[in-house]
């Protein structure tokens, strides 16, 4: 049934959501032994573009990344599951949100390690803004997500003035 879901959801341009797996090898760690922060946010960075095309069809560049929290760290050899949805969007950008869990292969045990939202702009092949299609809202989570992207949208706006 899930199959028959994402498909109608891909006819209709509307795919909202990416999910990118990631197995952390010791060239992305750090001098703690842990991965290094910007390799995760290059990768988070990528996951956001691949939504971000996914849904609008068009090329998309990275306007901002908000609200970065690194809850806990990854471990090399752990696998990170990066999930990926548009929350909102603008006339030519989108709010993608971000949230990594990582998993431990020898225990199976996950957890939230991350979380951030990337702000994305439709982009031509000249680099001029195209416009993005408009979200549909459907049920409580997504409507609680649009809800509060709206807000730091107002925020972010604020702040750059």
């Amino acid at each position: 049934m899930r199959r028959k879901s994402l498909n109608k959801k891909k006819e209709l341009g509307l795919l909202t959501s990416t999910e990118v797996s990631v197995l952390v090898t010791p060239e992305m760690g750090n001098f703690y032994g842990t991965m290094h922060g910007g390799e995760l946010l290059k990768r988070l960075d990528n996951v956001a573009y691949i939504c971000g095309v996914r849904y609008c069809k068009n090329q998309v560049v990275t306007l901002a990344v908000d609200n970065v929290l690194f809850k806990e760290p990854v471990y090399i050899g752990e696998l990170l599951t990066i999930q990926a949805c548009v929350n909102y969007t603008g006339k030519t950008s989108m709010e993608i949100g971000i949230k990594v869990m990582a998993e431990n292969l020898k225990t199976l045990s996950m957890r939230h390690t991350t979380s951030c939202y990337f702000t994305m702009v439709a982009v031509d092949d000249k680099g001029g803004t195209m416009l993005v299609p408009e979200l549909l809202v459907n049920g409580k989570v997504a409507q609680r997500r649009h809800e509060n992207a709206i807000l730091r949208n107002k925020n972010r706006k604020k702040l750059s003035h």
